[in-house]
């Protein structure tokens, strides 16, 4: 019988790109991962190659058919998803192997959960989100799409996070809080009540800054 080889493309050289390749690779589940920029100057990093433009991705759907988006903006990162999922192209769930993670976890295709985070029981992320390194998000939480837990963020048991909503490094969010779609939760702060929809807010406890839209 003919191995089947796997290769991965990851839309997105970035910094962050580097980290998705680098836990895809400790995975050991893709023979091949290369990467889509739109800096045309690039032809390789850290060892992979850049074998084309970003925007390009449908080229090269016959011969990768694992993609994974690596890039940072929220919107942006989910709707390259749901663009990629309809030409029938492969998402996986990247997982660092050293994160613990409940068994009773939902986690949505298109997500990373990097080094020493901790996603705990009966939790649901979305598609696309970024669980970053060192974060938490404790039992019975639902985290939309597109969301971004950045590092070292905490987030308290059955909260709920809004699409493409972004909780910066370092904030802390209190249990039983809802935070809307597409807002952020500025670096430091903490969240103890509920936040709608596109609101910046920041601060020791976390208050109103700005409307966002």
């Amino acid at each position: 019988m003919r191995n089947i080889v796997k290769r991965l493309m990851i839309l997105g050289a970035g910094g962050h790109g580097k980290v998705v390749a680098e836990i895809a690779k400790l995975m050991k589940q893709w023979d091949e991962i290369a990467f889509l920029d739109d800096n045309l100057e690039l032809k390789e990093v850290n060892g992979y190659k850049v074998i084309g433009a970003l925007r390009n991705y449908s080229l090269y759907r016959d011969k990768y058919d694992f993609a994974f988006v690596a890039i940072g903006n929220n919107k942006l990162r989910t709707d390259l998803i749901n663009d990629i999922m309809e030409l029938n192209i492969q998402i996986p769930v990247l997982i660092h192997p050293f994160t613990s993670i409940s068994c009773n976890t939902q986690i949505g295709a298109g997500t990373v959960v990097m080094a020493g985070a901790v996603i705990n029981t009966n939790t649901s992320i979305g598609k696309g989100c970024i669980i970053n390194t060192s974060s938490s998000v404790d039992h019975d939480c639902i985290i939309g799409d597109g969301v971004h837990i950045s590092p070292g963020v905490n987030i308290g048991g059955t909260s709920s996070i809004g699409n493409n909503t972004w909780i910066c490094i370092g904030a802390n969010v209190a249990n039983n809080i809802n935070i809307g779609r597409s807002a952020i939760v500025a670096a430091g702060a903490a969240v103890v009540r509920d936040i709608d929809d596109d609101m910046l807010v920041g601060g020791v406890p976390a208050k109103y800054i700005k409307k966002l839209k």
